[in-house]
C-alpha cells in the first residue's frame, strides 16, 4: 500500500469516526442521565450505588475493552503477517491509524461523557470493538484488516478509554484513588488473561477461531448491563457524592498530605475547559500522557515478537506481555497509597522513570527470566500514568467538566500511542532489530519523568 493509499484511508476512517459521534448524540438524547426507576433502584441499594456503577465500569474494563488493546494484538502479529506474508510495519499501522482516527473522536466523546453519562458511550464502544473482533476472522486483504480492525481501535482508544475513568471519577472523591487503582486492576487483569487466552485458542485452533472467540465474549460483557444502570454522576439520582468520612481522609490527617486539598474536603475545584488550557499544569500533563504512551504502545504491541525473535516460543513470549499486564494489575493500589504521601507530579516523574528503565532492559535482553523483569517494570511505569494522570486531572479540575478536560489530555495520549506502535515496526522493518526503536523510548520516558515535575497543582484561577 503506497502513502497517498495510507491517506485516502486515513481520511475515510476518520469521517467514519466522525460519524459515529452523532450516533451516540441520538442514542443518549433518548435515555436521560437520570431516570425514576434507576433513582429509586439505586436508593434502595443496601451499599452506596458508586459501588455499584464502578463494578459495571471494571467489568467492562476487564472482559470489553482488552479485545482491542496493544497486549492482545501483540499475539496475532507472527501468525497474521507470516499467514498473509504483510510486513510488521504495514501490520502496526492499522493499530496506530485507528488511534489517530481516535485523537478526533476523544473530545467530542468527553463531551458527551459530561452531558449524558458515559453508560451509552460504553456500550457503543464494546459493540464496535466486538463486532469488529469477529469481523477480523473473516479479513484476506490487508486493507480489509484496516478497515475492520481500525473503528475497534478507534472506540478502544477514545470511548472505552475515557468512559470507566470518567465515571469511576464523577461517583469517587475521598476514596477516588482507591477506586481508580481498582479499576486500573481490573483492566490489567484483563490485560493479563485475554492475551494468554487468544494465545491458547491460536495454539488450540486458529487465529481466525480467536477472534471470533474474544468479540463474541466482548459483545456478551460490555453492552446491556452500561446502558441500564450507569448514571452521569450521584446527584443526578437525588444522591450525596462519596458519602462518608476517615479520619484519615482529613485535611491536615498524615494520610491527606499527597493529594490536593480539594479532594479532602469535598469542596471541589470546577474549571472549565478554557479555565485548564490556560494552566501550565495542563499542558505539562498531556505532552507527559503522549510521551509516556508512545512508549507504551510501542513495547507492547512488539514485545512477543520481539522475544520471539529472540528464540523463544510463543508460549514463552506471551508470558512477557501477561507480566507486562500483570504488574499493573499488583502495582495499581501501591501508586494510589502512595498519593498520601508524596504529590502527583513525583509519582509521575517516578512512572516515567521506571518505564525509562524498563525499556532499556527490554532492548538488551534475550532470556525469559529479564524479559519478564523487563516487562514488569514497563508495567508499572504504565500503571503509575494511567492512574495518576486520571486522578491528577479529577483532583485538579474538578468534575464539572473532567470528561471534556480529560478528553483532550486522552488525545494527546491516544495520539502518542498510535505513532509508538508503527515507529517500532518500521524501524525493524528497515534495521531487522526493535533495539533502536527501544533505546529511542527509554530516552523519551526519562524525558517526560523530569517534565512532571513541572506539573504542580493550579491556583484557584488559572495560573
Amino acid at each position: 500500500m503506497t502513502f497517498t493509499g495510507l491517506v485516502m484511508l486515513a481520511s475515510g476512517f476518520l469521517l467514519v469516526a466522525l460519524a459515529i459521534v452523532p450516533e451516540i448524540t441520538r442514542m443518549v438524547r433518548s435515555q436521560p442521565p437520570g431516570t425514576r426507576w434507576l433513582a429509586a433502584l439505586a436508593k434502595r441499594t443496601p451499599i452506596y450505588y458508586g459501588w455499584v456503577v464502578f463494578a459495571i465500569a471494571s467489568s467492562t474494563s476487564y472482559g470489553a475493552r482488552p479485545v482491542m488493546s496493544a497486549a492482545t494484538l501483540s499475539v496475532f502479529v507472527v501468525p497474521m503477517t507470516s499467514h498473509f506474508g504483510w510486513s510488521r510495519g504495514l501490520f502496526a499501522g492499522a493499530f496506530s491509524l485507528g488511534g489517530l482516527c481516535a485523537v478526533a473522536v476523544m473530545p467530542w466523546a468527553g463531551r458527551l461523557i459530561d452531558r449524558y453519562g458515559s453508560g451509552a458511550v460504553i456500550a457503543t464502544g464494546s459493540a464496535i470493538a466486538g463486532c469488529s473482533a469477529i469481523a477480523l476472522a473473516f479479513v484476506g486483504q490487508v486493507w480489509a484488516f484496516y478497515l475492520v480492525y481500525v473503528p475497534g481501535r478507534i472506540v478502544f482508544s477514545s470511548l472505552l478509554e475515557l468512559g470507566p475513568s470518567t465515571v469511576v471519577s464523577n461517583w469517587f472523591i475521598r476514596r477516588r484513588p482507591a477506586s481508580l487503582a481498582l479499576l486500573s486492576i481490573s483492566q490489567g487483569v484483563g490485560l493479563a488473561i485475554m492475551p494468554l487466552a487468544a494465545q491458547w485458542i491460536i495454539g488450540g485452533w486458529s487465529w481466525q477461531t480467536a477472534w471470533i472467540c474474544l468479540g463474541v465474549y466482548t459483545v456478551a460483557l460490555g453492552v446491556v448491563p452500561p446502558l441500564l444502570f450507569m448514571a452521569r454522576r450521584p446527584e443526578d439520582l437525588g444522591l450525596q457524592a462519596d458519602p462518608g468520612s476517615n479520619s484519615s481522609d482529613r485535611p491536615g490527617s498524615p494520610r491527606s498530605r499527597g493529594r490536593p486539598q480539594a479532594a479532602d474536603n469535598l469542596t471541589e475545584s470546577s474549571y472549565t475547559v478554557r479555565q485548564a488550557l490556560r494552566t501550565r499544569a495542563f499542558w505539562a500533563l498531556a505532552i507527559y500522557a503522549g510521551v509516556s504512551f508512545m512508549a507504551q504502545a510501542g513495547i507492547s504491541v512488539h514485545l512477543v515478537s520481539h522475544y520471539m525473535d529472540q528464540g523463544l516460543p510463543g508460549s514463552e513470549a506471551a508470558l512477557t506481555i501477561s507480566a507486562f499486564a500483570t504488574a499493573q494489575i499488583v502495582t495499581s493500589y501501591l501508586w494510589s497509597k502512595l498519593t498520601s504521601w508524596l504529590p502527583a507530579r513525583i509519582l509521575l516523574a517516578l512512572a516515567g522513570f521506571s518505564l525509562g528503565i524498563g525499556s532499556l532492559s527490554v532492548a538488551s535482553t534475550s532470556s525469559l527470566e529479564a524479559g519478564l523483569i523487563a516487562a514488569w517494570l514497563v508495567g508499572t511505569g504504565v500503571s503509575g500514568a494511567t492512574l495518576l494522570l486520571r486522578l491528577t486531572c479529577a483532583d485538579y479540575y474538578g468534575r464539572q467538566n473532567l470528561g471534556s478536560i480529560t478528553g483532550l489530555i486522552l488525545s494527546v495520549q491516544t495520539a502518542g500511542q498510535a505513532m509508538g506502535p508503527v515507529v517500532a515496526g518500521f524501524i525493524f522493518d528497515i534495521t531487522g532489530s526493535y533495539w533502536a526503536s527501544f533505546m529511542f523510548f527509554a530516552v523519551t520516558s526519562f524525558l517526560c519523568g523530569i517534565l512532571a515535575l513541572s506539573a504542580t497543582q493550579p491556583d484557584t484561577g488559572a495560573d
